[in-house]
């Protein structure tokens, strides 16, 4: 029988939704009850003509819609799709350098996309709509549920229907109990499996209304309040986030000051007062590889920044960074993006003055750690001087001469530079990528196009510059890490919210919702019919075998108690 048959007894109040529904009456109807649009006295059509909703109907029909469980399923859907370019395009908040080498690499594409703002997927105005959209509807939905499940939480379990062989698993039997004994024990037996039980009596029968499953709402609730919590977690506490990124040389270290870091993103809350003070220092890089079987080239296997940390209360300690491992300190992640190799250059000027004398970074460019850096000289005498070269850890020549790398790993280094002269303006007082050289202006002194070959440096060699420019040393190679400083005060907020939403969901997807009625019906020979049925609100497939196990587990236990009074029931 279909459980979402209305009873005969309606509870207003209950959060079962079953209503009995009127005959929808006919748009056009004769006198007669004919429906062919002849019988009225004029003969002509009687159309229905609906008021008008004016400004406040139609804002309530859009609130409705807008509260709807449907709206939000469906805006829930669409902040997921809505998230997905921030995937696909480097952001600004976490990948400022992508920004601006996309930007370099096609610069019309860039403009297209930057003016969609799919390069600040999380805050653009799209994304922020669809966001506040769904916090809105989930609010409207939440709040009037609360109000009705505590409504009917306070309310009374229903009348027992007058025709339960109309529910599910109707059941019947017979004893020669009385009334009382049969109520009670039916009344003990439902208390005890966990249902609001509610005693209704009339001269005919004695009937235990009982209901359970109010749990199921409660856990659709707290799902739909821990998605608003995460919701104003990420929305209000990611105001007071911030993002940075570093590059540690090996020996060098890193202090959380604000000039510290090679680009910053902030939330719009923040301070720089927030910086919680510490250093961390890079004192060994490990990394490990092996041959890739399908195409013969390196795969790496692990990556480990063995690093030394000292918080502001002096505390040191050794610790290690992974891929998959970040280094929690001061409230702070740092996460481990990428690694390379930064040779040790030592520049003398025309003069033989030390000009420059530091590790530079250079950029992997490919699986065997081809690496490309920039070295600026500013302090040269009697120009600046600037070198753009290679980095190549496993050194081997071509058929046609050029160098390349055959392993990430430094087992034969070499370092081939161009050397470029000119002003590099770095006095002008406007920030420039250390990375990136603008050969525009400058004149390139040795390499192609030029007179000169390019200077070859393996380490501990010497090269002088031409026309007695100074020279350049390779001193030594060390390693480098690039570091990710992620500092997010809501995280701990949003996996709580999140542990409640998937308890809640998980509740409300295992917790059945039900109805049990056991009536006794006394009979013209003075002896109890018992009747026995079930409904439940959505699906309920363990609903008949429920009821049957209450209706024999009631029949035991009247047969405890007046055993020489009991027939036993009758299956109906």
């Amino acid at each position: 029988m279909d459980s979402s048959r209305p009873s005969d007894h309606v509870d207003q109040t209950s959060e079962f939704p079953f209503r009995p529904v009127a005959p929808a009456a006919a748009g056009t109807a004769s006198r007669n009850g004919n429906n062919d649009g002849d019988g009225g006295d004029d003969g002509g059509d009687e159309r229905v003509t609906q008021p008008a909703l004016g400004p406040v109907g139609y804002l309530r029909f859009f609130w409705r819609q807008l509260t709807s469980m449907r709206t939000a399923l469906l805006l829930l859907l669409l902040l997921a799709v809505a998230a997905v370019p921030g995937s696909l395009f480097p952001q600004r908040s976490s990948d400022p350098n992508g920004v601006a080498q996309y930007r370099q690499n096609d610069p019309q594409l860039f403009d297209v996309l930057n003016a969609l703002q799919l390069f600040d997927v999380y805050t653009s105005v799209w994304f922020s709509a669809i966001y506040l959209l769904l916090f809105l509807s989930l609010i409207g939905c939440v709040l009037p549920r609360t109000k009705h499940h505590l409504a009917a939480l306070r309310s009374r379990p229903p009348r027992t229907p007058a025709r339960l062989q109309r529910l599910s698993g109707f059941t019947t039997g017979h004893t020669d109990a009385d009334a009382e004994t049969a109520v009670s024990e039916a009344a003990a037996l439902l208390k005890k499996q966990g249902y609001r039980i509610e005693r209704y009596d009339d001269a005919t029968s004695a009937s235990v209304s009982a209901e359970r499953g109010y749990l199921r709402e409660t856990g659709n609730l707290v799902f739909h309040a821990a998605l608003v919590g995460i919701l104003v977690a990420v929305g209000i506490g990611g105001g007071f986030a911030y993002n940075g990124q570093r590059v540690i040389v090996q020996g060098a270290s890193f202090t959380n000051l604000l000039t510290s870091y090679d680009s910053f993103t902030e939330g719009r809350f923040f301070d720089e007062t927030m910086l919680e003070p510490f250093s961390v220092a890079l004192d060994e890089f490990e990394a490990e590889y092996t041959l890739n079987p399908e195409n013969f080239g390196p795969q790496p296997l692990d990556y480990t920044a063995h690093v030394t940390t000292t918080t502001a209360d002096g505390d040191e300690r050794t610790d290690a960074i992974k891929v998959n491992a970040p280094l929690s300190i001061g409230g702070t992640q740092a996460y481990l993006l990428g690694n390379g190799f930064a040779p040790v250059l030592t520049v003398r000027d025309a003069n033989g003055d030390i000009a420059f004398s530091q590790p530079v970074p250079f950029l992997p460019q490919d699986a065997n750690l081809t690496s490309l850096g920039v070295i600026k000289v500013p302090d040269a005498q009697p120009d600046d001087l600037a070198f753009l070269g290679f980095f190549y850890p496993s050194a081997t020549a071509t058929a046609t001469g050029a160098l390349t790398s055959i392993w990430p790993e430094p087992d034969q280094p070499v370092l081939t530079l161009n050397l470029y002269t000119g002003d590099l303006g770095l006095d002008e007082g406007v920030g420039r990528n250390a990375y990136e050289l603008d050969v525009d202006e400058l004149t390139k002194r040795t390499g192609t196009d030029t007179e000169e070959e390019s200077l070859v440096l393996e380490i501990g060699d010497t090269v002088d510059l031409p026309d007695g420019l100074g020279s350049v040393t390779f001193e030594e190679l060390r390693r480098f890490v690039s570091l990710d400083f992620h500092h997010d005060p809501t995280q701990g907020w949003v996996l709580g919210f999140a542990v409640l939403a998937l308890a809640g969901i998980v509740t409300g997807l295992f917790v059945p919702r039900r109805r049990v009625w056991v009536k006794a019906v006394r009979r013209p020979d003075g002896g109890l019919t018992l009747e026995y049925a079930g409904l439940a609100r959505g699906d309920d497939p363990g609903l008949d075998r429920a009821v049957a196990e209450i209706a024999e587990k009631h029949r035991s236990a009247l047969e405890r108690t007046v055993p020489e009074r009991v027939e036993g029931p009758r299956l109906g």
